[in-house]
């Protein structure tokens, strides 16, 4: 007779995992960090110029570098160990935490080293996203990816919520406190890096050629889970998006003054937070792409009503309620996203996704300022919260195999395994 016990199935919280649990912690850090030398930096090139067109360049100067090594960053995750390339680039981060906290001191500076400073930072984020987004998957099972995903976006509302605040009250105490909190939260995320266990190190013989920087290109058009997954949050966000309209919404639709528009803007966040808290108690078992299209379309029909709200007793529980729909959104998404993309290629796929919703919220807020100022603030939240419940059916007819994808452990049963990537 077989004594043998059977194997304790893997557990589904991801902070059960050593290496795991030291990965959170890092991008918590990391993400407060440079949400604090964002807004330090807005601070100081308006303090010093005055010039309120100086500051459209500071999220420019970060976000382009991404989109123009899109190619070679995710080639880099794929060929080289994620953890020391999130390493190097938390390196990166504590440098030019230093630097400003060193240039800053100095009277009379000028502002052009900054956006120097900011391109360097943007590059090695743009190096880190596709990283960290693919280091996650080799940490925990499939089983508890999606928690891992949650807790992930977790640390980034959180920090998206308190970083700029955070920021705000360290440079009020003085540019050198600011910049050295954030010198100090990028160097204990390195360390925190440093201590996740080495993970499987994936070995490429294959020479780096035009066919192998596009693999993640091809391979997102390739598998339509993937593509429908990529290209739903694209332009939900970038249909749906009123983030840029909020000043607006604050004083001329709501006559309120600073402290509302700190609401409305910490209100998505609170949101995310909140149905985050949710997700881990009650995780997605079943039905993953219906709900996923579901949420998609009550995002939208949010955004809709705070568009139509004339008073902060609804805008705001509004603007609460868009931003717990993108956190089941992203929860869902972005596990589905890593269950059907193969670990060769992972890092290119991420890359892509990661410029993606770089430009989806770069040029959503392009958008909503145009539509406003040729429709209307209303007009235009209302009519892009319409916009994306239809993208939601669409995308749902569109793509079959996300919209009958069920669990979030596991790739659909039936399904074939992707073509190679490479």
């Amino acid at each position: 007779m077989d004594n043998t016990l059977p194997a304790p199935e893997p557990s589904r919280r991801a902070f059960s995992y050593f290496g795991y649990r030291f990965f959170w912690v890092a991008t918590m850090l990391t993400s407060f960090a440079v949400q604090i030398v964002a807004v330090s930096v807005g601070w100081q090139i308006y303090d010093v110029t005055g010039d309120a067109r100086l500051l459209g360049l500071v999220g420019l100067s970060l976000f382009t570098p991404a989109l123009l090594l899109v190619l070679l960053t995710g080639l880099v995750a794929d060929r080289v160990n994620r953890r020391l390339i999130m390493a190097c680039c938390l390196g990166v981060e504590l440098a030019c935490a230093i630097f400003m906290l060193v240039f800053t001191a100095q009277p009379g500076h000028p502002v052009w080293p900054i956006f120097i400073v900011l391109v360097i930072l943007g590059t090695g984020r743009a190096f880190l996203g596709p990283a960290s987004s693919s280091l996650a998957p080799n940490l925990v099972p499939p089983e508890a990816l999606s928690n891992a995903i949650t807790l992930n976006a977790t640390a980034w509302q959180v920090a998206g919520v308190l970083g700029p605040v955070a920021g705000g009250l360290l440079y009020g105490l003085g540019p050198s406190v600011a910049f050295g909190s954030a010198a100090a939260f990028a160097l204990i995320g390195m360390l925190c890096v440093v201590l996740i266990p080495k993970p499987v190190v994936r070995e490429s013989h294959k020479a780096t050629s035009v066919e192998t920087l596009l693999a993640g290109v091809r391979y997102i058009f390739r598998e339509k889970v993937v593509l429908g997954a990529i290209s739903l949050d694209l332009f939900a966000v970038l249909l749906g998006g009123a983030v840029a309209l909020l000043p607006i919404y604050a004083k001329d639709i709501l006559h309120a003054g600073p402290t509302a528009l700190g609401l409305l803007r910490a209100a998505p966040g609170v949101g995310g937070i909140a149905m985050a808290i949710a997700l881990q108690r009650f995780p997605i078992r079943n039905h993953a792409g219906r709900i996923l299209f579901i949420f998609v379309g009550l995002f939208g029909l949010f955004t809709a009503v705070f568009g139509l709200s004339t008073t902060m007793w609804i805008s705001v529980p509004a603007l609460a309620l868009v931003g717990a729909c993108d956190m089941v959104s992203v929860s869902i998404r972005e596990t589905i996203m890593q269950l059907w993309t193969p670990d060769e290629v992972r890092g290119r796929v991420n890359a892509v996704n990661s410029v993606f919703i770089g430009a989806s919220n770069e040029v959503g807020e392009f958008r909503a300022g145009m539509a406003a100022a040729w429709l209307g603030a209303v007009p235009a939240v209302v009519i892009g919260g319409i916009a994306t419940m239809a993208v939601s059916a669409i995308w749902s007819r569109a793509f079959p195999g996300l919209r009958e994808q069920q669990s979030l452990a596991h790739r659909m049963v039936g399904d074939s395994e992707p073509a190679p990537a490479e």
